[in-house]
């Protein structure tokens, strides 16, 4: 007699984590309750459920795991209320909770504390209910088209026709595919050493700025020019561009990251879970068309 599949809650099943993750739960026959704003066409082993955290759905009483992978913040303070029987959670937040907690910028230093404070909530109402809580941290994270770095840069090239970096953008960078986080999240379900920790999950291959948009560039038809500037020429080019209405969201601190490493230590999560991620090779599917 065949066993009983495992059942699954799974918010930001429309994001590009989740819709990776929705894939691979499905194609190991997880029975699968994915919660959505918007109402969505049912699919084989996939019961979408109309709501959001603010106005939530009727959900079942018990699945054997819950999984996040949209904001860890509105996450955590719906779990710590819920009342829904669950031994397994695995929820995503971001390598922000460390790039970012010392920022001169306000936002992101709020960003960096709103994700503690969430980390540190879900961990808790975990232990008060007898469950066990992983937390994982993806670095920069591409592979689906909507991305807000990789495929931001795309998305800015092709209209113009060149992307323009500074000659000091040096940083490091480890560049995440999606489908090797869903492989994360899937993974360490059935990992007992992964239970109340929280791991960095970069990319596989580690490269400088300048390269990674460059990879980016070249997967694009036609290849838009990449045009690098002395740092002076730079900030006058940005300046220009704000003023007239463009580059807004790019702001000093984000372009100071671009010489500083963001390089994080995949060792835990291979030691604990097997976690072995692709090298980045960016290709035209992996961005927006």
């Amino acid at each position: 007699m065949s066993s009983q599949p495992r059942s699954a809650l799974v918010f930001g099943g429309t994001g590009q984590i989740g819709a990776a993750l929705l894939a691979r739960l499905r194609a190991a026959g997880w029975r699968i309750f994915a919660v959505s704003r918007q109402s969505r066409q049912e699919q084989e082993h996939l019961h979408w459920l109309r709501g959001e955290f603010d106005a939530m759905p009727e959900l079942p009483d018990r699945v054997d795991a819950i999984f996040s992978t949209g904001p860890l913040d509105r996450f955590s303070r719906w779990y710590a209320d819920a009342r829904i029987s669950c031994p397994r959670v695995v929820a995503f937040g971001s390598t922000s909770i460390e790039t970012k907690h010392a920022s001169v910028d306000d936002g992101e230093r709020d960003l960096a504390g709103r994700l503690r404070d969430a980390e540190a909530r879900v961990f808790a109402t975990a232990r008060a209910r007898d469950a066990r809580a992983t937390l994982l941290r993806p670095t920069l994270v591409y592979g689906a088209g909507s991305d807000q770095t990789l495929s931001r840069i795309a998305s800015m090239a092709r209209r113009s026709g060149f992307f323009v970096l500074p000659a000091n953008a040096r940083g490091r960078r480890q560049p995440v595919h999606v489908a090797d986080l869903a492989a994360a999240a899937h993974a360490v379900v059935d990992a007992p050493a992964t239970h109340g920790l929280a791991y960095a999950l970069p990319g596989g291959e580690t490269v400088v700025y300048r390269e990674m948009v460059r990879r980016t560039l070249a997967a694009l038809r036609p290849t838009p020019r990449l045009i690098v500037l002395p740092s002076p020429l730079f900030a006058i080019a940005v300046r220009m561009a704000r003023a007239g209405g463009r580059l807004q969201g790019l702001t000093g601190a984000a372009v100071a990251r671009m010489r500083e490493d963001l390089v994080f230590d995949a060792g835990p999560a291979q030691r604990d879970f097997g976690y072995a991620p692709r090298d980045f090779r960016p290709d035209a599917g992996m961005l927006p068309p």
